[in-house]
């Protein structure tokens, strides 16, 4: 079980966004687990489960964590976008061996309402009481905050494939200063894994300048941005790149 990857997949995604990722690193010898986030392994095309709406970063992260828990030791946790904030939570619990942050959402206590971020947000958070209501973003919000560098038929593709998202979840993340509960905050100090961090020059919903925050967040942290990149590193033309300078990582880290 030593080389197990467990793959975290991001907002309104799924585990087919890991495809790609899957493939490559199965063939480097990885055994690859995608699971489905709670209330997202579902047609994209139905209406959303009612209880979508209100569920927190800590149901996401429960439900992982006890699939975690099944295995023999902790598996090389790598997490995309919000996965990666579940990805950092989990990694402060003792789940990871190591763990991969790609374009991650950030824990609280950094600033994510940055103008990008904030378009990209603009038509859910005009929605009253959105924190309580499941979301989804319009093909061109989607293309404007997380598929810009894609061809339009990969924008098309992957846009049918999103889901609903937890409305509660984003407020955990974009208004941490607010939320009560502190779903969003990690103990940096017990995250002593192994850890890379990647950000794209020209994301535009988890900006460089906020990813790069996250990286310094952790002292055992590697930290590597990519000028030709986004958000959807795993999806983008020249996504390989992206993979091999992981699996050279993990490599070099004897992982």
């Amino acid at each position: 079980m030593s080389k197990i990857i467990f793959m975290i997949h991001g907002m309104m995604a799924g585990p087919w966004c890991w495809d790609n990722y899957k493939n490559y690193f199965e063939r480097k010898g990885y055994g690859c687990i995608a699971p489905a986030l709670k209330f997202h392994d579902v047609n994209p095309n139905d209406i959303p489960d009612p209880q979508l709406g209100p569920t927190s970063l800590l149901d996401y992260a429960a439900d992982l964590e006890e699939q975690i828990k099944e295995f023999e030791e902790p598996p090389i946790l790598m997490g995309h976008s919000m996965g990666g904030l579940l990805t950092q939570i989990l990694a402060s619990r003792g789940c990871a061996k190591a763990a991969i942050l790609l374009t991650p959402a950030p824990p609280s206590g950094i600033n994510t309402l940055k103008f990008t971020v904030m378009r990209s947000f603009s038509d859910s958070m005009m929605s009253w009481k959105f924190w309580k209501k499941p979301f989804r973003f319009s093909f061109n919000k989607a293309v404007y905050s997380t598929m810009h560098l894609m061809p339009i038929e990969d924008q098309k593709r992957v846009y049918s494939k999103l889901v609903y998202e937890s409305g509660y979840a984003a407020y955990q993340i974009g208004f941490w200063f607010l939320d009560r509960t502190n779903a969003s905050k990690v103990d940096h100090d017990k995250v002593n894994c192994p850890l890379l961090v990647v950000s794209g020059k020209k994301d535009r919903i988890t900006p460089a300048s906020i990813v790069s925050k996250v990286a310094h967040k952790y002292k055992s942290a590697s930290y590597i941005q990519f000028d030709d990149h986004a958000h959807w590193v795993l999806i983008e033309p020249g996504w390989q790149d992206v993979a091999e300078y992981i699996s050279d990582w993990l490599e070099f880290n004897s992982l």
